[in-house]
């Protein structure tokens, strides 16, 4: 199983949010993030997992962590499937030991970037819904319908999308085309843009915490 980084609650588990980190960063990449969201307290259990050191060819062949290699700036030139396919496995993986004590409804998955990519992926090829995917500066990399799943469980889970106006590494308008693809599929997607380049910003958190609010905390509240 991969390596992670865990914080658990003050409490009770009550969710789990599984954050996937990007390109060449690791599983200490959002860490910091996670007192401003005031989900510790409401029993919110976070996973940031490491993904493998791979060779990754747009930056020399440098080995670094990465969810799958990039070959050409170009995103969706040359696909890197199978290793895609072999990180949703080991983010399945991830998933099913946190099934133990949680249902699936409860457990979100979020994602920057690559992470991002793992995260929708992920996701949409469960057989039963989750409480939601965070898909932060990312796009999708292979078709919206994945694995065997069925039409209707991907379709009853929210979706996130937060991009940059001056993103160049993930263009604008590669997030908006995916998002544009999971719409047109019926999926229920919320998307915002912010003024930034390829990171996170103050507004983006703001809304991340109330995105991740609704659907942890407030069907739960009382």
């Amino acid at each position: 199983m991969l390596e992670t980084i865990e914080i658990n609650p003050e409490g009770e588990i009550q969710a789990c949010v599984i954050w996937l980190h990007g390109l060449g960063a690791d599983g200490n990449d959002f860490v910091p993030l996670v007192p401003q969201l005031g989900l510790r307290e409401k029993g919110v259990r976070f996973v940031f997992p490491h993904a493998p050191v791979r060779p990754v060819t747009v930056n020399g062949g440098m080995q670094m962590r990465a969810w799958y290699d990039i070959r050409w700036p170009d995103l969706r030139r040359d696909v890197d499937v199978a290793a895609i396919r072999n990180s949703v496995e080991a983010v399945t993986e991830l998933i099913d030991h946190e099934t133990a004590q949680l249902p699936l409804q409860r457990i979100v998955l979020a994602g920057f970037s690559q992470g991002g990519v793992i995260a929708l992926q992920s996701g949409l090829a469960l057989s039963e819904p989750i409480a939601g995917i965070l898909a932060l500066s990312t796009y999708l990399a292979l078709p919206v319908i994945t694995g065997n799943a069925p039409v209707s469980a991907g379709k009853a889970t929210p979706i996130f999308m937060g991009h940059g106006t001056q993103d160049q590494v993930v263009p604008l308008a590669l997030g908006e085309a995916s998002r544009d693809q999971l719409v047109a599929a019926d999926y229920p997607v919320s998307f915002r843009s912010y003024s930034m380049p390829h990171a996170v910003c103050a507004e983006e958190i703001f809304d991340i915490r109330n995105w991740l609010h609704l659907q942890l905390v407030a069907p739960h509240a009382g």
